[in-house]
């Protein structure tokens, strides 16, 4: 039997990672700087991360929702150690679609309204409703095409007012950093008018933190930056270091009744694990510091290569844009120079969602082969 062909793939097998680097069925090693869509947050093979699931598989693997498992309760309450806002809840999935297919079905019960607002170069995943409120036709089929969105200019809080006043959204869904859309950013007014607007209007306001949140950013989730208080918060990728896991914060507005949500996988014992050993992990980095300096520190490199035209973003989840397409350039920085990079709807930027454990001279690295192709 063959493979379902849906991606195209270079030439890379990797069989082993250690860190930051990624090492091939030939024994080279490859710079990660795009950490497999921003999930690889703590670097590859963590001991402690590997120990931690080894333990939790001579346990208990896996079991049913419908019994207690104690591990869901320590997840969501080490989450509110590094979450600034208090008393929501939490409901665990297996991904960012699914957390965003649940997102959706919570606000559209709670409003009792079914339009979704969404911005230009919006992605927020490819099931069903999740990609109906992405910002891409080319990957909607005439079934996805079947829910009401209306997509916005990111920052246009004259066309969000516009929109909302007509009294049929049930939910607003923000990426206040774009990931594959390319790196745009919100700003301070225009969340402080989305956050007013959506409580006059009764909206709510779905924050997705699948590919910002877990310290992304610097803080834990990217929109703690602003003075925002979200419906739901949606994150996966960076909270499992490769175990799939998702889930949603939900805001105690949001009541909880049984048979609302389910799911077979969500939550279960390694899952909850992994998850757990990644802030652990995470706790003992001055993470927030580090981050700023290192984004600082690959701002001041950047500068000194003439070609780049643009950083975008924040943290450790960047853009370099060029005044050319880059998919040349990056299949050069994988096959010649050994570099992982990501690519974006923005056909002239390179995205860097590098391991949170990058040090400087990993920069200083990515920096000689970038000049050394351009």
């Amino acid at each position: 039997m063959k493979l379902f062909e849906v991606y195209p793939l270079y030439d890379v097998i990797p069989i082993k990672g250690e860190g930051v680097y990624i090492i091939d069925d030939k024994n080279k090693k490859y710079l990660d700087f795009y950490g497999g869509h921003a999930v690889i947050s703590i670097g590859h093979s963590h001991p402690k991360f590997i120990e931690n699931l080894k333990k939790q598989i001579n346990k208990i693997i896996f079991y049913s929702n419908a019994i207690i498992n104690p591990l869901q309760n320590q997840l969501a309450k080490k989450i509110q150690e590094h979450f600034s806002i208090k008393n929501y809840k939490l409901f665990l999935c297996n991904s960012g679609a699914e957390a965003m297919e649940n997102a959706l079905k919570l606000c559209s019960f709670h409003t009792n309204k079914k339009r979704i607002i969404s911005f230009k170069n919006s992605f927020h995943g490819r099931t069903s409703a999740a990609i109906a409120i992405t910002d891409n036709d080319n990957i909607k089929s005439p079934i996805n095409k079947q829910q009401k969105v209306t997509f916005l200019e990111l920052n246009d809080s004259k066309s969000l007012e516009e929109e909302l006043k007509k009294g049929d959204v049930c939910a607003i869904v923000i990426e206040c950093v774009q990931g594959v859309g390319g790196l745009d950013q919100v700003n301070e007014k225009f969340i402080d008018s989305l956050e007013k607007l959506s409580k006059k209007h009764k909206a709510c306001v779905i924050a997705d933190e699948v590919q910002s949140g877990f310290y992304r950013t610097g803080d834990f989730f990217s929109f703690e930056k602003f003075n925002l208080k979200p419906h739901i918060i949606t994150m996966a990728k960076g909270m499992g270091n490769g175990f799939p896991i998702g889930g949603i914060l939900i805001n105690p507005e949001i009541k909880a009744k049984y048979g609302l949500l389910g799911t077979t996988f969500g939550g279960n014992h390694l899952a909850c694990t992994a998850s757990l050993s990644v802030l652990e992990i995470l706790e003992k980095i001055d993470l927030k510091n580090k981050i700023i300096e290192l984004e600082a520190y690959f701002r001041k490199k950047a500068k000194r290569i003439s070609s780049i035209k643009k950083i975008k973003g924040r943290g450790l989840m960047l853009g370099i844009e060029f005044p050319f397409e880059v998919k040349e350039l990056r299949r050069k920085l994988i096959l010649e120079e050994r570099i992982f990079t990501g690519g974006s709807s923005n056909k002239n930027l390179i995205r860097i969602l590098p391991p949170l454990t990058i040090e400087k001279k990993h920069i200083d690295l990515f920096f000689n082969s970038l000049k050394k192709l351009t």
